[in-house]
């Protein structure tokens, strides 16, 4: 039983996954199980050149970025257990007993947290009632995203990123993975209001 699993290994997912990583050592989180499917064949991140994000050194390539995140995730956090080459096919279930099913197995998980995009060819059974039109794409584009107030479609699953109503802008799409990073958190530390960062103070 995972306590979240992250669907999509683009910027929002990789970057709700490095904020829960961090903070799989704390007290809060003993015990806790945590994972992301990695797997993300179709991403615009994939041909992106990053000039305007914040952080991010100019000339950055999407492909590159794509890699060296995963990178970080698996050697600063390694608990965060990455599941490569699994597509998921359907959630089923409910709040503290999900499960996921990929193309090569099933999962159980008590939170999901979905951010594969807002292409229109999103087809994970279970959470088609939610797909709306995408509020702020250009209508030609014919983008979808997930019902959701805060993030949250469910109690339990959450979308992030451009599935979750928001542009696509790589700075938007990690804070908002960033953002239920830290939701998860809180709940985990018992609705105390709670963000985890390193800091060079002792």
């Amino acid at each position: 039983m995972f306590d979240v699993l992250i669907i999509g290994g683009g910027v929002s997912g990789v970057s709700c996954a490095l904020i829960i990583g961090s903070a799989l050592k704390r007290p809060y989180a003993e015990g806790k199980k945590a994972g992301i499917f990695t797997h993300q064949k179709s991403t615009s991140l994939q041909d992106a050149v990053f000039n305007n994000a914040y952080g991010i050194p100019a000339d950055t390539l999407g492909s590159s970025l794509m890699e060296t995140s995963l990178e970080q995730l698996a050697t600063l956090y390694p608990e965060m257990e990455q599941l490569a080459n699994e597509k998921v096919m359907s959630i089923e279930g409910d709040v503290g007993n999900f499960t996921v099913t990929t193309n090569k197995g099933s999962y159980k998980t008590k939170a999901v947290v979905v951010g594969i995009g807002s292409a229109n060819t999103f087809a994970i059974e279970g959470l088609m009632d939610y797909v709306i039109p995408h509020k702020k794409a250009i209508p030609e584009k014919n983008r979808i995203q997930l019902k959701n107030e805060d993030h949250l479609v469910v109690e339990g699953i959450y979308a992030i990123g451009t599935l979750a109503g928001h542009r696509s802008q790589l700075a938007i799409a990690a804070g908002s993975g960033a953002a239920v990073g830290t939701d998860i958190l809180t709940l985990w530390n018992d609705g105390k209001q709670t963000q985890y960062h390193d800091s060079i103070r002792k």
